[in-house]
């Protein structure tokens, strides 16, 4: 089977839901680091990846490098490596040509994707997201955290946090958005999104949320031009 026919999700033009509160811990490679795989492109451990990927107490990662990138928002507990222990709520973008040795002590939750930031000269970012206000947006009722975002690459990430999301009309991406609830939940016209629940919006498409629960989101733009897509691919 050749690498652009083993894909999950790997259809860029459908929209996406991933409840990953109804998915199973599978482990990986390092055995007590475990995953819920959302999308994949390529080979098992050499695609492009999106999961949740949970350290158990005491688990690490022998060295690697990280060719085409890696993002991480740490969602529960502390996640350490030999440059830092970085605790819920940091955001890291680690370029190509960076390595690291992973581990956390007491456990931890990640969101992770993998292989999807070509670019030599990308800046290598830390954010301690917990510690910046939430800036007004344009949009009422919603606040917004930068991230990532770097000229003359395409994406661009953020958070935002909806005080009442019924209020906030139609949001459109005309490039698509990948949205992860990071707290509380919203709904729409297709369903109910509760927390750690991941969307993927195909170019050109929408939410108009419909709910009034105050809700805090990991929200990517620009990012489709980095993936590969699969339209006839299997799930596996």
């Amino acid at each position: 089977m050749n690498d652009s026919s083993v894909a999950l999700n790997g259809d860029l033009s459908l929209h996406v839901v991933v409840d990953t509160q109804t998915l199973d811990w599978t482990p990986s490679p390092g055995g007590h680091v475990l995953r819920k795989r959302l999308h994949r492109v390529g080979q098992a451990e050499s695609g492009q990846v999106t999961s949740l990927v949970r350290y158990e107490p005491g688990a690490r990662f022998p060295a690697h490098d990280h060719p085409q990138g890696e993002e991480i928002l740490v969602l529960e507990g502390t996640f350490s490596d030999e440059h830092g222990d970085w605790p819920a709520g940091t955001y890291l973008l680690n370029p190509e040509g960076f390595r690291h040795a992973p581990f956390s002590s007491d456990g931890c939750l990640l969101f992770v994707k993998l292989r999807q930031y070509p670019g030599a000269d990308r800046e290598h970012v830390v954010v301690a997201t917990g510690s910046r206000p939430w800036q007004p947006s344009v949009r009422k009722n919603t606040s917004w955290k930068k991230l990532y975002a770097q000229e003359p690459y395409t994406d661009f990430m953020r958070l935002e946090s909806w005080d009442t999301p019924a209020a906030i009309g139609q949001i459109n991406f005309p490039q698509g958005a990948e949205i992860l609830v990071l707290k509380g939940s919203f709904s729409d016209d297709r369903g109910h999104y509760r927390t750690h629940c991941w969307l993927r919006i195909p170019a050109g498409g929408s939410v108009h949320p419909t709910s009034n629960e105050y809700c805090e989101l990991y929200i990517k733009e620009g990012g489709f031009s980095y993936l590969r897509s699969a339209p006839l691919a299997a799930t596996g």
